[in-house]
């Protein structure tokens, strides 16, 4: 069963943590509060997530301080940002969102909705991820049984193999499917190329699990890297 994908909202008013909480709840996933950047980093030490929402203009250490923080830690420098802001300064102000490593940098008030199939979105490909990173340690366990293996006991191998090609060929299926809407929904580009990146990473596990198939050379495939 895959666990529920974390959302961290970073916003100094409550109200406001309030009216994103009630936004996203129908994703019915774990949404996780944080009053000011610090907060936020904090809960960045220990929790994985797979998007954050935060404001930008905050006492203290403000939206975009937060995000150059985030981006220079190698544990969270790959977690999607969605920049949510009152204010609108011009194209200066939304190029320094998108400059701090912003995938998305939207006005207040905001269309419940859009803010909510974006987050969808992220929350998928993280699944997804998760999902790859499964199959791959599967695979490395594979690998290391077939380095033991004897002749007596080669049926529990192969069988492990089979359920490995079954699973991935599951998370191909809704990758291809994630993909097509993507490109059907016009998305934002920087949702487009990380579900690109899955899809090349998909392949790269597939190729592993192939050479392993009988007949395909006895020497060991390496899995792909899951970075």
């Amino acid at each position: 069963m895959v666990q529920k994908a974390k959302i961290l909202l970073v916003d100094d008013r409550p109200e406001n943590l309030l009216a994103l909480e009630a936004i996203l709840s129908a994703l019915d996933q774990t949404l996780v509060r944080a009053s000011s950047g610090e907060e936020a980093l904090k809960a960045l030490l220990t929790d994985d997530f797979a998007v954050i929402l935060l404001d930008v203009q905050m006492p203290g250490m403000d939206g975009f301080e937060t995000a150059a923080h985030i981006k220079r830690r190698e544990r969270t420098r790959d977690i999607p940002i969605i920049f949510l802001t009152a204010i609108n300064h011009g194209p200066h102000h939304t190029f320094r969102g998108y400059a701090a490593g912003a995938v998305d940098y939207i006005s207040k008030p905001f269309d419940p909705w859009v803010l909510r199939a974006k987050v969808s979105v992220f929350v998928e490909l993280y699944m997804k991820n998760c999902q790859l990173r499964e199959q791959a340690a599967l695979l490395r366990l594979q690998l290391e049984g077939g380095d033991k293996a004897t002749a007596g006991d080669a049926k529990e191998p192969a069988g492990l193999l089979a359920e490995l090609s079954a699973r991935l060929a599951a998370v191909e299926e809704q990758a291809e499917a994630l993909s097509k809407q993507l490109d059907d929904e016009s998305a934002d580009a920087a949702a487009v190329a990380t579900a690109a990146h899955l899809e090349r990473k998909l392949t790269g596990l597939r190729r592993a699990l192939d050479a392993l198939e009988p007949g395909t050379g006895s020497g060991a495939p390496s899995v792909p890297s899951q970075n």
